[in-house]
C-alpha cells in the first residue's frame, strides 16, 4: 500500500480525507457541478458564494445557492458579508437549520462591484472590522468549522495576509486559505507561492491552504513541497476538467495514475453535466443548456472538434440535441496532450483596485463609511 503524501485535512471536528478544496465560483459550483466533481475524486466542495444579507432575507436565489444534494457530505457554504451582525445571523441560520457542515468566509473576491463598496479582498485592510466579522461567525456557528479565504492584500503596497491570518486564527477560525495574489493582480500573472509559505510560518495552530495556479496534480504536489501548506484549493484548474479531482486524490495518496481522457470520455462527461444541470434546475432543459454552454470551451480545450461543432454546442437547447451533436464528433480521438492542459478561465491583466473613497487612509472604519459598507451586500452572489 502506498503512503499518503498528506494526512487528512482536519477542520475542527470535520475530517476531509483528501486535502483538496473546490473553490466557490459564481455560476459554476452549483450542486450539479459539485456532484460531477465528487464523482471523480474526494475533497471538500464549496457552494457558490452567497451574501449574508440575502441569506438573512431568505431570498429565493440565496436559498437555491445553498441547496445541497441529499447525499452530499460534507455540505460547504461560503458566506460573504461586511457587517458582523448580519454575517453572524446568516451563519446562525446555516447552523440552527442544519443547512451546512462547514462555513467559509470570503475575503478574497477582487471583483470591482464588491471592492468599490469595501467588501471582498479589500476588507481585511480594516483590521478591527475583519476581526469582528470572524468572531461573529465563529460565535454563531454552534461548533461548525468556520474557515477564512483571503488574498495577499489590496496591492503590493497594502499587504494584509499575515496579519489577517493571525487574527483569524486567534478568533477561532478552523483554517485559513490564501489565494496568493493581491486584489490588484486579479487573476493575472503567476501566484506568489512564497506568500503561502510565509503564512504557514505565521499561522501555526490551524491548517493553512494554498490557492493559485494549480492546473495539474503535479502543481499541487509542488505547492505542498515548496510551501509546506496543509492542503490545496482549486478554482479555475478544474473548469472543463472535473477529473482533476481524481488526479489530485491519486497524487495525495501517493499514486501516479492520472486521467487522460479521449474525446469519448469528454463527451460523456459533458452530457452527464447537462443531465445533472437539468435535474438541479428542476428539469428545465432550456436553462440547463444555457448553463452548459459556458463550459463547452473549457471541456474541449485542445481537442479537435471543429468550429461548426463548437458553434452548434454554443447554441444547444435540449439534452437530445446535446447528445446528437456529441455523437457526431470523432469520439475515437485520443487525449491531445499538452493542448488540453494549462490555464483556463479568466486571466486578464492587473487592475487598479477599486476601493471606497478614503479607504486606504486609515485601517479603521470611519462613521461615513458605515452606510456605504451596507451597499456591499445588496446582491445575492459576489461573482
Amino acid at each position: 500500500m502506498t503512503q499518503p503524501l498528506l494526512p487528512p485535512l482536519q477542520l475542527g471536528p470535520l475530517v476531509v480525507n483528501t486535502p483538496v478544496v473546490l473553490a466557490p465560483m459564481a455560476g459554476v459550483t452549483n450542486a450539479a457541478f459539485r456532484r460531477l466533481c465528487r464523482e471523480h475524486g474526494g475533497g471538500l466542495f464549496v457552494a457558490e458564494m452567497v451574501t449574508s444579507r440575502a441569506l438573512v432575507e431568505r431570498t429565493p436565489e440565496s436559498l437555491r445557492i445553498i441547496r445541497h444534494d441529499p447525499d452530499e457530505t460534507p455540505r460547504s457554504v461560503q458566506v460573504y458579508g461586511v457587517d458582523p451582525a448580519t454575517v453572524g445571523a446568516a451563519v446562525r441560520i446555516l447552523a440552527d437549520e442544519d443547512r451546512a457542515d462547514h462555513i467559509d468566509l470570503n475575503f478574497g473576491c477582487p471583483v470591482p462591484k464588491v471592492t468599490r463598496k469595501g467588501g471582498g479582498a479589500v476588507l481585511p485592510w480594516k483590521t478591527d472590522l475583519f476581526r469582528r466579522i470572524v468572531r461573529a461567525a465563529v460565535e454563531a456557528s454552534a461548533g461548525l468549522p468556520v474557515t477564512v479565504k483571503m488574498r495577499k492584500g489590496i496591492d503590493d503596497g497594502h499587504l494584509t495576509y499575515l496579519e489577517t491570518g493571525r487574527v483569524a486564527e486567534g478568533e477561532g477560525a478552523a483554517a485559513v486559505a490564501l489565494h496568493a495574489r493581491t486584489a490588484a493582480d486579479h487573476y493575472s500573472g503567476h501566484a506568489d507561492w512564497t506568500a503561502i509559505a510565509a503564512l504557514k510560518g505565521a499561522v501555526t495552530s490551524v491548517p493553512v491552504l494554498g490557492n493559485g495556479d494549480i492546473w495539474t496534480a503535479e502543481d499541487a504536489l509542488r505547492m505542498v513541497a515548496e510551501t509546506g501548506c496543509d492542503g490545496v484549493v482549486v478554482g479555475r484548474g478544474c473548469l472543463g476538467r472535473p477529473w482533476l479531482f481524481a488526479d489530485l486524490q491519486a497524487a495525495f495518496e501517493g499514486r501516479t495514475d492520472r486521467v487522460r481522457p479521449g474525446l469519448r470520455r469528454v463527451a460523456d462527461t459533458v452530457y452527464r453535466h447537462g443531465e445533472l444541470l437539468a435535474a438541479h434546475l428542476e428539469e428545465d432543459e432550456r436553462k440547463a443548456m444555457q448553463e452548459i454552454r459556458k463550459h463547452i470551451a473549457w471541456y474541449f480545450k485542445g481537442y479537435q472538434v471543429g468550429g461548426e461543432a463548437r458553434r452548434r454546442l454554443g447554441l444547444v437547447g435540449s439534452l437530445e440535441e446535446l447528445r446528437g451533436i456529441l455523437d457526431g464528433l470523432d469520439l475515437d480521438l485520443p487525449y491531445p496532450g499538452e493542448g488540453a492542459e494549462g490555464a483556463r478561465g479568466r486571466q486578464g491583466t492587473p487592475k487598479r483596485p477599486t476601493c471606497p473613497e478614503g479607504w486606504l487612509d486609515t485601517r479603521d472604519v470611519t462613521p461615513d463609511m458605515e452606510a456605504r459598507l451596507q451597499e456591499a451586500e445588496l446582491s445575492v452572489s459576489g461573482g
